[in-house]
């Protein structure tokens, strides 16, 4: 635990001094949002920004209204990650699993240091761990030492279940950061509802094999969550186009629907420097808080 701990810190550090290099902000940007939280409304005023607006009070036909803010002084975070079977997928020591791990670990240990509340859920097609927030050092190092010895008590996925239970059970604003392969179907409803009551953030965890079959004629492929075996010819036709085109697709599935609802995006390969990658999304965020 202490050579893992080591080794997050390690990273953190690395982006800390790139984020001081590169004038681009702090950890607080990755996770405070606006810093603002609703408190009341009151008359429009001439110079308002027209995007505070609350369009549900002036319909009633008192005249207009806008929404005020007061600033959040403490903000709480949920990681949420998909440790179903097919985050195995990668090099040894490099799967999606993995990646998913090291950069909860890493934001985990930035939001203690900026003395967030900070919680946890862990879904497959079940509930395998729920960390209510918590401040402080020790909430991150349980955080960690949770995710890295969890072993999960189903294969499968289920991300609506996931976000259902994020809903039901995260009743104050939040960030939420989803970290998955997204490789599911029929969650998206959820998502959305997520994105209108939550800051939420999706990272999505990509591997090479997902798309590229090697031309070695007939293989064993075996699908990790239901244990399946199949045998395909690899050499075969348009297989391996078509499987890329799946992912393609799926991506491109996610993307749009985070652009469209306000999440960010970020989606990041399994041999990938993910340094760089999430400073791509400290920027994002930065450039987002400035609107």
């Amino acid at each position: 635990m202490k050579e893992l701990l080591k080794k997050l810190r390690n990273y953190e550090i690395q982006i800390r001094k790139a984020i001081t290099s590169q004038m681009i902000g702090d950890f607080r940007s990755i996770f405070k949002g606006t810093g603002l939280e609703f408190d009341d409304v009151r008359p429009y005023q001439y110079g308002d920004d027209i995007r505070t607006i609350d369009w549900n009070v002036t319909a009633k036909g008192h005249g207009t209204y806008v929404k005020t803010f007061k600033e959040e002084k403490e903000q709480t975070i949920y990681f949420i990650l998909d440790v179903s079977a097919s985050q195995d997928i990668g090099e040894q020591g490099k799967t999606k699993g993995d990646v998913a791990k090291e950069i909860c670990g890493i934001l985990t240990l930035a939001g203690a240091k900026e003395n967030s509340h900070i919680g946890l859920i862990c879904y497959s097609d079940q509930r395998e761990i729920f960390l209510r927030p918590q401040k402080g050092m020790a909430q991150a190092h349980q955080i960690i030492s949770r995710i890295y010895q969890l072993k999960p008590q189903s294969l499968k996925t289920d991300l609506r279940a996931a976000m259902m239970f994020a809903l039901n059970t995260i009743k104050r604003k939040s960030v939420l950061i989803v970290i998955s392969d997204f490789i599911d179907e029929g969650y998206e409803h959820h998502f959305k509802a997520l994105a209108r009551r939550h800051d939420l953030i999706a990272i999505h965890i990509r591997d090479r094999r997902e798309t590229a079959l090697p031309g070695l004629g007939i293989v064993p492929v075996r699908d990790q969550e239901t244990g399946k075996l199949i045998w395909m010819n690899a050499s075969f036709g348009d297989l391996g186009e078509r499987l890329a085109a799946a992912h393609q697709n799926r991506t491109a599935a996610i993307r749009d629907l985070c652009r469209k609802h306000q999440v960010n995006y970020l989606p990041l390969d399994t041999q990938e420097d993910f340094v760089p990658a999430l400073l791509r999304l400290f920027k994002i965020r930065n450039k987002s808080m400035k609107v």
